[in-house]
């Protein structure tokens, strides 16, 4: 299966996604209306800690992200990105990193991003390894949970909800990191 770089710098350019149920694609629209919310992103670090095949890392960097790095566990889905990163010439500014996202965060506290997004599958959503993700975010900073559009948006210990958007079957809720009164402007 073919996925699309939606806009940016890279905007039409083709990579793959893995095959198989072990990952789920962030469909065009969703991520369109993701990168949309968050506005202009340049120069921003992102973590993509679900990465699948590399969608939301690659889109952040056509969007003018200064780093993103792609986490991700199955070994299917890496070999994917990696190619995906090389076909891409993103070698310097996409970096895969091969783990678990709980057990990296675990192993790097202090790794800190101006904006997480996480699109996890949505059969396996771990509020707990959701809540330790969000402790990688810059003061003010921005974490994106994507998960069934039908769901409560989950409170998650460290940020506050700040935007909610459901499309269909999948919904966007926006946290950021920060005391309330900060967390009221929304954009990054």
């Amino acid at each position: 299966m073919k996925l699309r770089i939606i806009a940016g710098e890279l905007r039409g350019q083709r990579f793959d996604a893995p095959t198989g149920f072990t990952t789920h694609p962030m469909g065009d629209r969703i991520r369109t209306a993701l990168f949309n919310k968050l506005g202009d992103i340049s120069g921003k670090r992102v973590l993509d800690p679900f990465a699948g095949s590399g969608a939301i890392s690659f889109e952040a960097i056509s969007r003018g992200a200064f780093r993103a790095i792609a986490i991700e566990r199955d070994r299917k889905a890496q070999l994917v990105i990696e190619r995906n990163i090389t076909e891409l010439k993103l070698a310097e500014k996409v970096k895969l990193i091969k783990a678990n996202c709980r057990a990296w965060s675990e192993n790097n506290p202090d790794k800190l991003y101006d904006i997480v997004i996480c699109d996890p599958p949505y059969d396996d959503i771990k509020l707990s390894t959701i809540t330790m993700l969000a402790t990688h975010l810059q003061p003010n900073g921005l974490m994106v949970l994507s998960q069934p559009g039908r769901e409560t948006a989950p409170s998650v210990s460290g940020v506050v909800v700040v935007d909610k958007s459901s499309y269909g079957d999948a919904a966007l809720i926006f946290y950021r990191k920060g005391a309330a009164e900060i967390a009221a402007s929304f954009h990054v």
